[in-house]
């Protein structure tokens, strides 16, 4: 299987892509949704145990600020990719 089947953003946007069709969704509405208006990437410097520094990276994605302010979209641990948090469409952003 390709690394493309695992994607959780290419997957997101697949079952979005079903369910703006069963609904009969606005096109323009649909495309609106399938990546989010605005991902904040950061780079946070840890000092380790050992004196060592380790830089871990993180992310958030909005996907819509229509109805007013917008949370979620943050995932915590080593293995997230940018991919998986910009998949992710909370409740709240739509």
């Amino acid at each position: 299987m390709t690394t493309e089947a695992y994607n959780p953003l290419l997957i997101v946007q697949k079952q979005l892509a079903d369910a703006a069709e069963k609904l009969g969704l606005d096109p323009r509405i649909h495309e609106l949704l399938k990546e989010p208006i605005r991902v904040t990437e950061v780079n946070i410097p840890v000092t380790m145990d050992d004196g060592t520094v380790k830089v871990f990276k993180g992310w958030r994605s909005q996907h819509t600020l229509a109805p007013g302010p917008a949370k979620g979209g943050i995932r915590y641990h080593p293995d997230v990719s940018l991919d998986e948090v910009k998949g992710i469409i909370h409740v709240d952003d739509v």
